[in-house]
């Protein structure tokens, strides 16, 4: 989707950036779906256990999504069709919840996220802007409403539908630091929560097409079914970069860590430590439904 400005390319201390004035603003499509490029990965993409001290919350979590690696296979075929379908639900959901994000609520964010100069957003990737859009559709301060629930109580969508279950399952997303274990042996990748010291069934066709094991990165996660599905875009994070954000927040300390992730304030530090550290420019997001394309023309 377009954007409703003009725009151009600046040199800003040796690297390109591109500037945006926010006259006649209006939001990019959201894209639900990250792909780091290799030579990125190989780089930012580690494998880490940076989640030290006490999770005294973790045990609650650990019986809630167990991955039975015992049990036969699902079908490649019938999981990636219940997936993509599941993924055109949600992009008509993010489509529309944009409705409900005014200009000031991603100005807001964007200036939190070091994006906006005086009246000009100043980005590496027009995919920064994503962040802030994640950022004001899935998070707000405690006597405010997010812009998702907003959205919800006005679609009023039929008890019991596909539309509904996938909504609710959007709503109760979750925002975690997660490392891949292993390949499914069906689709998509086994990954650990790592602050909620849980395994995951993770499907994500570009994630699986691009990620090693052993690769950490932060994303906002739903369960419309028996497997996950990520919300928003996959950050690439580090030891160093998920101490960075923890350390921007000591507030967060007091915190169960399983609460502190949750926190909207820890998305926010690792957003913004990604965007100071480049990390976002080894990362392209793309819609999903074209990789459904390719998949079956490639049958």
């Amino acid at each position: 989707m377009p954007f409703g400005f003009g725009e151009g390319d600046c040199a800003a201390g040796g690297a390109t950036h591109k500037t945006v004035n926010f006259g006649n603003f209006r939001f990019p499509q959201f894209r639900e779906s990250a792909y780091p490029t290799k030579s990125h990965a190989a780089r930012r993409y580690r494998a880490m256990s940076a989640f030290g001290g006490a999770m005294s919350n973790a045990a609650a979590f650990r019986e809630e999504t167990f991955v039975d690696q015992t049990a036969r296979p699902p079908n490649r075929e019938e999981v990636l069709a219940r997936y993509f379908r599941l993924r055109e639900i949600g992009k008509l959901h993010h489509n529309d919840v944009v409705k409900f994000l005014t200009k000031d609520a991603i100005v807001h964010h964007a200036r939190r996220l070091g994006l906006l100069q005086g009246k000009t957003f100043v980005l590496d990737s027009m995919d920064e802007l994503t962040l802030a859009a994640d950022l004001a559709i899935h998070t707000a301060p405690p006597d405010r409403s997010r812009a998702i629930d907003r959205y919800a109580r006005a679609a009023n969508l039929a008890r019991g539908s596909e539309y509904a279950a996938v909504l609710e399952a959007m709503r109760n997303a979750r925002f975690a630091v997660v490392k891949v274990l292993q390949r499914h042996p069906s689709v998509g990748l086994i990954v650990t929560d790592l602050a909620r010291e849980i395994e995951l069934w993770l499907v994500d066709v570009s994630l699986e097409a691009s990620l090693p094991d052993g690769a950490a990165f932060a994303t906002r996660y739903c369960t419309p079914d028996a497997f996950a599905m990520t919300v928003g875009v996959g950050i690439p994070v580090d030891r160093d970069a998920l101490g960075r954000a923890i350390d921007a927040v000591p507030q967060l300390g007091r915190k169960p860590m399983a609460e502190a992730v949750q926190d909207r304030r820890f998305a926010e530090a690792v957003y913004r430590g990604a965007i100071a550290d480049g990390a976002m420019e080894g990362v392209q997001l793309r819609d999903p439904l074209d990789d459904e394309a390719g998949h079956d023309e490639g049958r």
